[in-house]
């Protein structure tokens, strides 16, 4: 079943505080890694608390959007993805 943004947002409502990692295309053949906490959800976008130890800025956000096309994809520390 393909999935709609409204279907990506309220599945990450759920995992609101939750610990995750955001694997996401940074070129064409880079990929970037990023662990953080889910912090809120938006209409459009979600914002990500990033770890400092691992990073030099303190939050991302990434559009619904980002999910449907595959660009980015999320792994919750239970491995759960949000991608299909």
């Amino acid at each position: 079943m393909p999935m709609s943004l409204s279907t990506i947002k309220h599945q990450l409502d759920d995992h609101i505080g939750q610990h995750l990692t955001v694997v996401a295309q940074a070129g064409r053949k880079k990929i970037t890694r990023r662990h953080g906490t889910l912090k809120e959800t938006y209409p459009a976008v979600f914002v990500v608390d990033l770890n400092q130890d691992e990073n030099a800025f303190e939050r991302v956000s990434y559009s619904y959007t980002d999910l449907l096309t595959k660009s980015i994809a999320i792994e919750f520390d239970k491995n759960e993805f949000i991608t299909e």
